[in-house]
């Protein structure tokens, strides 16, 4: 991804929900202009969800999104592509329910609509194959053969959408004329010849806020603090928490990639009285490590070597970690002690929103890596000093 490019997770998510063969897919790629998703008259030819970027004008950046069907009864399979339909509702801006018109709506679809309503998601339903049969009065209805409609359809999209607003990462920490730091290790987790989304989140932020961002890896820091002795900010990769605290004591207040994630997407304050839980833990406790994304293991993966390793060390004991990533985050977490969560940065924060209401709900403690790390290594204080009102909470 170039820095010029709209992160996934900050596109409006647009989802396709229907029961097999209502004509999802060919709607969603009538609405694009595109073949976007595969098209058949076979029943249940969508068994994933389908993902694609683009600009759908005048809504801007957009992530469409083809479901299986909802009705799909194929055994075990079947109702695995149903979970995975419904999973894509937590990361849902604007859902579509596409109902066939020739065979009316469905108790199912209405149970659908009142999930849209529990989740506060805006939707529209829409009949399809009005070629071949009536829809309801005033209904919306739409050919996806003849292309009726359609235009109807993307005037109501573009109603119901709302752009993500989401505060700039660095929002009140740095001005015009700032100096940040940004400690970027390259190391075997690393990817090859670019950088994490959340550095490159970071930096264009600071570039939008007409500040200098200057990137080094953690063993250039000392070198580059004699050149620039006074920045405003520093911020790090939570992998090497510890040794930038260290070299920045009393020069500058810091933080890290990943506490600006949670800040920027989700409930900070919840996160940061979640990472007390690990004062609690006991051998045998199942603490889930979960991330937004997915991706290469290697050998020294921070979410499931080091910060495991880093636990064991903390709290002298043996637990039993549970580890999940991409869409796949459980449904039910009383069985976990806690969960520790990725900064969230290919989720979009109604994704993230949900996922920590859950464990919310659930009175399940909720923490993600940068604040658990630096708690573990002694300086979460510190690395809240860039956030005043949260930081005398936690101290009083």
């Amino acid at each position: 991804m170039s820095l010029n490019d709209t992160a996934s997770a900050n596109r409006v998510h647009i989802a396709f929900f229907g029961k097999r063969n209502a004509g999802k897919s060919s709607i969603m790629n009538a609405v694009t202009a595109q073949n976007i998703a595969l098209v058949s008259d076979v029943a249940g030819t969508t068994t994933d969800p389908v993902y694609k970027t683009m600009e759908l004008l005048p809504i801007g950046p957009v992530m469409m999104i083809d479901t299986a069907g909802m009705d799909d009864n194929q055994g075990e399979l079947g109702a695995l592509r149903v979970k995975k339909t419904k999973q894509v509702l937590n990361k849902t801006d604007v859902a579509v329910l596409v109902v066939d018109a020739s065979r009316g709506i469905s108790q199912m679809e209405q149970r659908w609509i009142s999930l849209f309503e529990e989740k506060k998601i805006p939707y529209v339903t829409v009949y399809n194959k009005i070629d071949l049969a009536k829809a309801p009065e005033g209904a919306l209805s739409v050919s996806a053969v003849t292309g009726e409609g359609i235009e109807a359809l993307k005037n109501t999209l573009v109603h119901l959408a709302k752009p993500q607003q989401l505060p700039s990462p660095i929002e009140g920490l740095v001005e015009s004329g700032d100096t940040a730091i940004l400690v970027t290790p390259i190391d075997a987790s690393a990817p090859k010849g670019r950088l994490i989304l959340p550095q490159q989140q970071t930096i264009r932020a600071l570039l939008d806020a007409d500040a200098a961002a200057i990137v080094v890896k953690e063993t250039m820091l000392e070198e580059t603090l004699k050149k620039y002795p006074n920045p405003k900010l520093v911020i790090t990769d939570s992998q090497v928490f510890g040794m930038v605290a260290k070299l920045t004591k009393g020069v500058a207040p810091l933080t890290s990639f990943s506490i600006l994630m949670a800040r920027q997407k989700g409930d900070l304050e919840l996160t940061v009285q979640g990472v007390k839980a690990l004062d609690t833990v006991k051998d045998g406790d199942k603490i889930l490590i979960a991330e937004g994304c997915t991706h290469h293991r290697q050998c020294e993966d921070i979410g499931t070597v080091k910060l495991p390793n880093w636990i064991r060390e903390y709290t002298g004991v043996n637990p039993e970690f549970v580890f999940c990533s991409g869409t796949e985050f459980p449904e039910e977490l009383s069985q976990y002690k806690m969960v520790i969560h990725c900064g969230g940065c290919m989720l979009n924060a109604r994704e993230m929103k949900y996922r920590q209401k859950s464990a919310k709900d659930e009175q399940i403690p909720i923490t993600n890596y940068g604040i658990a790390i630096a708690y573990m290594k002694g300086i979460l204080s510190r690395s809240l000093e860039p956030f005043p009102d949260l930081y005398q909470k936690l101290h009083s």
